[in-house]
């Protein structure tokens, strides 16, 4: 009768658990408590690589685009320009340029730049090619978003999970034991709410990069539509010069 209720109070969070730090607490749960913490503490590292990875990515784009459309925009050759980066598009509104190119050149060396039909089709298919290529391209910049959109909505509820675990065994603790005393309750009551402190902690920082990250490659994604947009008419410029010196 003794062991029964020794072991009662162990599974209550009584006397035998008074390590109330996290690792205590962590250490006294559950085989299922400890994955559920465990699993969402190796959600969260994942989170924040992402979000770093995210962060370096997008500094690094817009520094490359900038780069790009002061060089785009001071006169050079474009042709020159193609030649340069035609095989390594670094970023991607390089690869829209590079495709917008290919396609005028391919048109030009086929001779449909002298014929009225030719020049007529030529912008609409560098359009259509240019937004391809942005799409792709967008395809994978937007990689991991919903990871991060999956834990912003995912990991609370997993917390929870672990939370509504641990009171069940708590509160079962406590009727074997026969004790409400708060010494009693509350080691086991922390254990239980470790979990949702863990699952907000990890969702917390997901759906506040998903939000600015979403925002970020909206903006970019608008970016890469002005440039072709810029281009294509730059190319119509050049379709029209081309038909007055003929």
């Amino acid at each position: 009768m003794e062991e029964t209720t020794i072991e009662a109070i162990k599974l209550a969070g009584g006397q035998a658990a008074t390590d109330m730090s996290l690792w205590g607490l962590f250490m006294h749960a559950d085989l299922v408590g400890k994955s559920v913490i465990f699993g969402l503490l190796i959600i969260s590292v994942i989170t924040w690589a992402v979000i770093f990875d995210k962060w370096m990515r997008m500094s690094r784009l817009n520094r490359r685009a900038t780069y790009f459309e002061d060089r785009f925009w001071s006169g050079a050759s474009l042709e020159q320009m193609y030649e340069k980066i035609s095989k390594r598009p670094n970023d991607p509104m390089q690869a829209v340029f590079v495709a917008g190119m290919k396609e005028w050149r391919s048109a030009a060396e086929k001779g449909l730049l002298a014929t009225h039909n030719g020049r007529n089709n030529l912008l609409s298919r560098i359009d259509r090619v240019m937004q391809v290529t942005i799409g792709r391209e967008m395809t994978q910049i937007e990689s991991w978003m919903t990871f991060l959109a999956s834990v912003g909505s995912v990991a609370p509820f997993i917390g929870l999970f672990g939370t509504v675990w641990g009171i069940m065994r708590s509160f079962i603790g406590i009727a074997a034991a026969q004790n409400t005393s708060l010494a009693v309750v509350a080691p086991g009551i922390a254990e239980a709410l470790l979990a949702t402190a863990i699952g907000l902690v990890a969702a917390i920082p997901a759906t506040a990069a998903y939000n600015k990250f979403a925002s970020d490659l909206g903006k970019y994604n608008e970016r890469l539509d002005n440039f072709a947009a810029d281009f294509s008419s730059l190319l119509s410029r050049n379709l029209e010069e081309q038909k007055l010196v003929a």
